[in-house]
């Protein structure tokens, strides 16, 4: 994704090349856009993780795009924690299935949920 404010093409990385999640990175607005796609668990959280870890490392600001995650369980919810707790994450969009997840764990209030990426962006 290209355009004239100088944002940078998304990476995209997905596990060993295979079909699967996938992970695609861009800059918006002042902050890093980690979107997720796909199922995530034990067996399928590593690339997810490592975008999430390296970009809190380097961005003070990383937006989850949740929108794509079709699947996740408490392998998320600990990955997500971990973040938020090492800096600045925004969670953008979570389809539902995902916000009842966070509901159930009790995290809904812990973590900074969104309804967009623009949302996420701009607070």
């Amino acid at each position: 994704m290209s355009n004239s404010g100088g944002t940078s093409r998304p990476e995209r990385s997905t596990a060993h090349g295979s079909p699967g999640p996938g992970v695609l990175q861009y800059a918006w607005r002042g902050a890093w856009v980690v979107a997720a796609h796909g199922d995530y668990d034990m067996h399928s959280i590593t690339p997810l993780a490592e975008a999430l870890d390296a970009s809190a490392r380097k961005h003070p600001k990383v937006i989850l795009d949740a929108s794509g995650i079709t699947f996740a369980d408490s392998t998320l919810l600990n990955l997500l924690i971990r973040t938020h707790q090492a800096g600045t994450l925004r969670v953008a969009a979570p389809p539902a299935r995902v916000r009842q997840l966070f509901e159930i764990a009790g995290v809904d209030g812990y973590l900074e949920i969104r309804g967009t990426v623009d949302a996420a962006a701009v607070s």
